[in-house]
């Protein structure tokens, strides 16, 4: 399977993941009423703040309070991405410099392009609200195919190297944990167990809990990790690793918790999720470990906490995808 984000959404405008209106969505989010009313809008805007012309707008999407446009320029293509949430513009703009950074150090990601003014995320006006906003080049390729054995530990060595350079960049804007999600590795999972856990696979659930009082505490320290390193979110060319997208989920915690949520979700494109097959799953463990070790504890834990996100997995009702059996 390799196709571009392109091949997955039509031209015009839509929503990544909701059933709503697109256009309905875009008054209500944004104060925009139509595709050529953003369209001109984003021109107007990447015209005044980034000096960049707009020959054409090819795309819109919309998820949540965020939206994100491809358009032809002068530059070449670029995506615009935007946000309505005003409690996370600090957030958003700390993730944008360490785009910047990330870029410096050779991890193949898209770096902002940089205002007129210098900035990398700039806030700008809607009908709505303020909005924060960012240009990036669109990287081309295709997105992660999980069958080709090569570009599953590129892309497993690729999550390694962003590790070792998230593990040294210290930002107060991004170093904070969830006031909700224990540091300790054995309460988070016990706190799950006693009070989200669905029931849905109780032997699996059993096998969790009894596996989690058997563990020491994790050997490693907390650092910033990417926490949505997944098929849909990484581009390739070929077999090598172009761009790694979407750092808007990155958070201050284990790396094998990094790790091994993308060991369940690495197969997961956009609306179409399934379990990651355990050949796949080694096959990235080993470009993992290529460029960082995991220390013999970090291993158990990794298997704890892919049961763990496996069972988080499972759907409420239908599992087409089986993802219960894969556990």
């Amino acid at each position: 399977m390799r196709t571009t984000i392109f091949a997955m959404f039509p031209t015009g405008l839509s929503m990544l993941w909701e059933s709503t209106d697109p256009r309905v969505a875009l008054q209500e989010r944004f104060g925009l009423d139509s595709f050529d009313d953003a369209a001109g809008w984003l021109a107007e805007r990447l015209a005044r703040d980034w000096a960049i012309d707009v020959e054409a707008c090819d795309r819109i999407l919309i998820s949540a309070a965020n939206g994100i446009a491809w358009l032809c320029t002068d530059r070449g293509t670029v995506v615009a991405k935007w946000s309505r949430a005003q409690d996370q513009f600090v957030r958003l703009a700390a993730i944008a410099d360490l785009l910047q950074v990330l870029h410096g150090q050779g991890i193949p990601v898209a770096p902002p392009l940089p205002s007129v003014d210098g900035r990398l995320r700039v806030i700008v006006d809607s009908a709505a609200s303020p909005l924060s906003m960012t240009v990036q080049p669109h990287v081309d390729g295709g997105l992660l195919d999980i069958t080709d054995d090569t570009a599953v530990r590129r892309a497993g060595a690729c999550l390694a190297h962003l590790h070792c350079a998230l593990a040294v960049h210290r930002d107060s804007r991004l170093i904070e944990v969830e006031p909700a999600r224990p540091v300790d590795l054995r309460r988070r999972l016990e706190t799950w167990l006693d009070h989200d856990d669905a029931g849905t696979v109780p032997a699996a659930s059993a096998r969790l809990r009894e596996q989690v009082a058997s563990l020491p505490p994790i050997d490693s320290g907390l650092q910033l990790i990417h926490n949505d390193y997944r098929a849909s979110n990484i581009i390739t060319a070929g077999s090598e690793v172009a761009a790694v997208l979407d750092f808007d989920r990155v958070t201050w915690d284990y790396c094998v918790v990094d790790l091994a949520n993308t060991f369940v979700r690495l197969g997961t494109y956009f609306t179409d999720w399934r379990p990651t097959p355990v050949g796949v799953r080694g096959a990235f463990l080993d470009g993992y470990r290529s460029v960082r070790s995991l220390s013999p504890l970090e291993h158990q834990w990794l298997d704890v906490l892919a049961l763990w996100y496996g069972i988080t997995a499972i759907p409420a009702g239908d599992d087409p995808a089986g993802w219960a059996d894969a556990l």
